[in-house]
């Protein structure tokens, strides 16, 4: 009789969901909040998410039928890369930078690192930086949200030519004036307009009168369908936005009129989809419990820094992409005690060993008769 043994690498236990249908539920919780952003700013955020997502589509077709990179695009990684970058960029944001997003988000932030679950920083981020260095003048160019006319033409900077200026849309958003109306968003209006934005315009994102992300109360909707089907780890976005509303009620506490109140800070900007969707990012954070509350207090307390301190007004990107760095070394210091292992030390630390019977001590050195002797050894 022949008997045939395999040799796998850990883990040998696997649980019964797979990649594919995690990144799958991770899609299906992200189509209400697309939908709603393109109820928001219609067929221009349509454009949008469709052109990024297939663009890192594309990409990660290309990098792994090459080989470069593990994973398939059937996976639905670059998917999620690809709504979750057009999620973060202005919805008339031209097509083409969009697109160029995308190709850098698969291929510096993910194939780089040979592929899914090797990425050492979020990929979306990665594109998101990208467009920020190289077209920080597209990149601030937001409309207000709820125009009239908005599910029937584009605006106007969203189809601009490749390595052509974006149009000026003034002349358009002039058809569309009244009392209020600004392009800025709420983060912006505060940073250098001193305008406040209430939390309920925030919260539901219903204002038309400001450029306005995602609603914050569909992603925390989202987010909680995810972590109850446990598809995410709570503790990093409760750590998150703890932190984050911990640092800017303090600071709101010392000086009310200069900082905003704390529920500003949550509920304005990315914070709330980053938290949710790119913080929690299985291949880039800690798997530890005390390493994701470590590394969610350092993003949300950086994010708030950023947006205080530095002359952008917004800081989540920057905090979740130094918290991906920093991830390895929480990882590294948080890890769990192995069971068992502080009452054995604590055992060998009092315990007393025989040692070899022709041991001789540093006195006795001049006698050179072995003597058995009983030492105690401590640490």
């Amino acid at each position: 009789m022949s008997a045939v043994i395999e040799i796998r690498s850990a883990p040998h236990i696997k649980g019964p969901r797979s990649v594919q249908q995690i990144m799958f539920h991770v899609i299906g919780s992200l189509m209400p909040v697309c939908a709603f952003y393109v109820y928001q700013y219609g067929v221009s955020a349509l454009a949008s998410m469709v052109v990024v997502t297939a663009a890192c589509l594309l990409t990660e077709w290309a990098f792994t039928r090459t080989g470069t990179q593990s994973g398939s695009i059937a996976d639905g990684s670059a998917v999620i890369t690809g709504l979750l970058l057009a999620l973060s960029i202005p919805p008339g944001f031209p097509l083409w930078m969009g697109a160029v997003g995308g190709v850098v988000a698969i291929a510096l932030g993910k194939a780089l690192f040979g592929g899914i679950g090797f990425n050492v920083l979020n990929p979306a981020l990665v594109g998101r930086a990208f467009v920020q260095a190289a077209f920080p003048v597209a990149i601030a160019g937001y409309t207000p949200s709820f125009l009239p006319g908005r599910f029937t033409e584009f605006i106007p900077s969203s189809l601009a030519w490749p390595l052509m200026a974006p149009p000026d849309t003034a002349a358009w958003l002039a058809a569309f004036s009244v009392d209020g109306v600004s392009g800025a968003t709420p983060l912006a209006r505060w940073k250098f307009e001193g305008v406040v934005a209430t939390p309920t315009e925030l919260l539901f994102s219903l204002s038309g009168h400001m450029a306005v992300g995602p609603a914050p109360l569909l992603i925390l909707l989202c987010g909680a369908y995810l972590a109850v089907r446990r598809f995410l780890d709570w503790r990093i976005p409760a750590a998150v936005m703890g932190s984050a509303g911990l640092t800017a009620l303090i600071l709101f506490a010392i000086d009310p009129l200069h900082y905003p109140s704390p529920l500003f800070m949550l509920l304005s900007g990315g914070l709330v989809l980053g938290a949710v969707f790119m913080a929690s990012d299985v291949a880039t954070s800690p798997v530890t419990p005390r390493g994701m509350w470590v590394y969610g207090a350092l993003i949300g307390l950086l994010t708030v820094l950023i947006r205080y301190y530095s002359g952008l007004p917004e800081g989540v990107m920057y905090a979740i992409l130094l918290g991906n760095a920093a991830s390895p070394l929480i990882e590294r210091i948080t890890q769990p005690t192995p069971f068992g292992k502080t009452g054995l030390l604590r055992r060998r630390r009092g315990a007393s060993y025989p040692l070899h019977p022709d041991y001789i001590s540093r006195e006795e050195a001049g006698a050179v008769t072995p003597k058995k002797r009983l030492f105690k050894i401590r640490r």
